[in-house]
């Protein structure tokens, strides 16, 4: 795909740090002084319930945080791929957690990588860090900032009082570009 300018929707369920992840894209942009916008949204409960988020890199001013017809889209469960699968755009890219999604619709004009990243994440000792694992094969496949700022991004989103997970989540996302 190749592609800089970027309107991606996360999705999945809430507790799966697609917010984070998120922000950790969205970090990657401004670090490389890019318009950049974050939009959250959750459902009814955070923790179980339904939580997306719109991220919005670009090299001109955003006109709307609220992406309506992404790119890109990173389905982490079933209900997030029926929900917007047929929203991405032609030529667009989808992402989908394979250990969480058992009915992968077919959807012409679109790249659809499926990737086991709640399984992954299992097996490598990530238990929460699928979102990351995500994250990289975004990378992967779109090379949306720089390898180093990506990296970066992910140092500045770990918070101070949690830094001893600041290596787990490096390691999450070069398994992702990996896969």
């Amino acid at each position: 795909m190749a592609q800089r300018e970027l309107s991606i929707v996360l999705s999945g369920f809430g507790g799966q740090g697609l917010l984070f992840a998120g922000k950790v894209i969205a970090q990657a942009g401004l670090l490389e002084e890019r318009y950049v916008s974050w939009l959250p949204s959750y459902g009814p409960e955070m923790r179980g319930g339904t939580a997306s988020c719109s991220v919005v890199l670009s090299d001109d001013p955003v006109g709307s945080p609220l992406v309506t017809t992404p790119n890109v889209l990173i389905a982490m469960n079933q209900p997030s791929v029926d929900k917007f699968i047929d929203t991405v755009s032609e030529g667009g890219l989808v992402l989908v957690d394979s250990s969480m999604v058992q009915d992968m619709p077919a959807r012409d004009g679109v790249t659809i990588c499926e990737v086991p990243a709640t399984k992954l994440a299992d097996e490598n000792g990530f238990k929460t860090l699928a979102n990351i694992i995500l994250t990289g094969k975004l990378f992967a496949e779109t090379e949306f900032c720089d390898k180093q700022t990506l990296l970066d991004a992910v140092a500045k989103c770990v918070p101070p009082k949690k830094q001893e997970l600041l290596e787990p989540n490096l390691k999450a996302l070069e398994l992702g570009m990996q896969q």
